[in-house]
């Protein structure tokens, strides 16, 4: 033990922090940092930027929250997470047919959602522990598949809302349905900070925080510390008198749910409900940012969720806007796809990597 701290010591300050905190990580970490610092200085508005952070890790952090107890039940990565999403919209979309409007919308497309969610993921769930070891893939399939499905459903399902379908052909959901009148920014304008272009989306924030403690409470619970034990060591927690097939149900439900609420918070910060294959490649984006946060297939943290949101959607943010102030050339949409599709590259090549 000795020899170890003295080794630490020798590495000095700087040793130990690429150590701790991951080598890839700092360096995101300070390319961030040098995109925050170049911003003004190309004449981009630094408060707005910083602005749009904030909300976009408000928007999508529930989303990679969504990731955390299938990694730790041993599922991995949840690539099924359209599944959630698709309760998230039925939810909504069905909470906007029966006319609630304004907040109380957003809480019924919660409570209608929940159901769905719960069905799909006890459904999900048995799936994947009828093939345990290519849960990853069978997910992937599961997520596209769901998507594809739900494609035909919008077009079928008998909405008959004014304000969601085809004008001409009175059936058939829109692509896009706005929420202005109903949810739109119901969270983010609760107890909102606003200073100049600096804004701050408390409730966003409050709301991601609650569900972060509940999630870190339950990982504390005696039923967390078992879905650990299935994810580190099945045959221990085999021993030790686990049903671990429940224990990996009762994951992916959890997931499937957060998924479904982590859409609508989605929905209500962006303005609009995006249905057919707009759900298509979310699950990406999320199991990247908790990657590059720090967790691995069988290891994540609610600061794993945390860091890795805040770099993954500030490089998306910060890096079009940047660079499409140095070469005074409109890019950003091009600049967006390579800087995200970059680090979703980077981060699943980096899968196993444990968190430190």
């Amino acid at each position: 033990m000795g020899e170890k701290t003295d080794i630490k010591k020798e590495k000095g300050w700087f040793g130990r922090l690429v150590e701790d905190f991951g080598l890839p990580r700092l360096i995101i970490t300070l390319f961030l940092i040098l995109l925050l610092i170049l911003a003004p200085i190309v004449g981009a508005d630094f408060p707005s930027q910083i602005t749009n952070i904030i909300a976009r890790f408000s928007w999508n952090g529930i989303l990679v929250l969504a990731m955390v107890p299938m990694v730790h039940s041993g599922c991995g990565l949840n690539f099924g997470l359209p599944l959630g999403i698709i309760s998230g919209l039925l939810g909504a979309t069905i909470s906007i047919e029966l006319g609630f409007t304004g907040a109380l919308s957003f809480l019924m497309a919660i409570l209608i959602a929940t159901p769905f969610a719960l069905i799909f993921g006890c459904g999900y769930g048995w799936l994947l522990n009828k093939i345990k070891g290519g849960e990853m893939m069978i997910a992937t399939y599961v997520g596209f598949s769901s998507v594809s499905f739900m494609c035909m459903m919008w077009l079928v399902l008998p909405y008959k809302s004014p304000n969601m379908v085809w004008g001409l052909a009175g059936k058939g959901l829109r692509t896009t349905i706005s929420l202005e009148g109903y949810y739109s920014q119901t969270l983010a304008k609760f107890l909102q900070i606003r200073i100049g272009n600096f804004v701050i989306p408390t409730g966003s924030l409050l709301f991601f925080a609650l569900l972060a403690f509940l999630m870190w409470a339950f990982l504390h619970t005696k039923t967390g510390t078992a879905m650990t034990a299935v994810g580190s060591n099945p045959t221990f927690a085999r021993a030790a008198g686990i049903n671990i097939d429940r224990i990996r149900l009762l994951s992916v439900v959890m997931s499937t749910w957060l998924a479904a609420i982590g859409i609508l918070v989605y929905e209500q910060g962006f303005g609009f409900v995006q249905l057919y294959m707009a759900p298509f490649y979310m699950a990406l984006p999320a199991v990247s940012a908790i990657l590059i946060g720090g967790a691995s297939v069988n290891k994540a943290s609610i600061t794993n969720v945390i860091i890795g949101t805040i770099l993954f959607q500030g490089i998306v943010t910060m890096t079009p806007t940047v660079m499409n102030n140095m070469i005074h050339m409109d890019m950003s949409e091009v600049i967006r796809i390579i800087a995200s599709n970059g680090m979703i590259l980077y981060a699943l090549t980096r899968k196993t990597e444990g968190a430190k």
